[in-house]
């Protein structure tokens, strides 16, 4: 193994465990507030987050959560690591946050993180993605249903953008994981009940 490669390698294992790292359940436990896991929807994100302890908890644990996505990237990028190697080590702090080591690999389902990496990747995409984000809710006033919409254009974007076929490559499985990890949402959008932005729970 070059000394190329072993960077990489020890690259790709530092995103890993800093996406490990649940904002969702620190801020919880810094503010006294219940479990993420335990609470809600039972996810450590800041959509549950917002619910069980208000907008402060969940801005910071929004800010907390893209931060686990964007300082790997950036910092991967300063030293110069090529396009693959980036692209790994976006998908490992990616994967960290959705199977978190320090939490029982109980994660959050990656939208913020994933746009914290857009960002660190390409301001241009990362900001389209919020367009794209911002007009589906609007539009249609549903959080889930814009983060997927956003997340399945964001390799269209990236290709646009960047044409690097390799980050294209895994924003697509990225995309894939991410419309597994809201199988729940997307049964209650197809049946009608999921919440929509501004409107409380009865």
């Amino acid at each position: 193994m070059s000394a190329y490669q072993s960077i990489i390698l020890l690259s790709t294992v530092i995103a890993y465990l800093f996406g490990s790292i649940s904002s969702a359940i620190l801020v919880c436990q810094i503010m006294g507030l219940p479990d993420p896991r335990t609470e809600g929807s039972k996810n450590p994100g800041a959509t549950n987050v917002l619910r069980i302890g208000g907008k402060k908890a969940a801005l910071l644990t929004l800010f907390g959560d893209m931060l686990k996505g964007a300082l790997p990237v950036l910092a991967g990028s300063y030293f110069g690591i090529e396009p693959l190697g980036l692209a790994l080590i976006m998908f490992a702090a990616f994967l960290g946050h959705l199977f978190p080591i320090f939490f029982s690999f109980t994660g959050g389902k990656g939208v913020a993180t994933l746009l914290g990496c857009l960002l660190a990747l390409s301001w241009p995409v990362g900001f389209s993605w919020l367009g794209c984000w911002l007009m589906i809710a609007l539009l249609f006033r549903y959080s889930s249903l814009a983060s997927l919409g956003a997340s399945l254009l964001a390799p269209i974007l990236t290709w646009y953008f960047t044409h690097e076929l390799v980050y294209v490559i895994t924003l697509s499985l990225m995309a894939i994981i991410l419309l597994i990890r809201h199988k729940t949402n997307i049964v209650k959008l197809l049946s009608g009940k999921e919440s929509k932005i501004g409107r409380k729970k009865s």
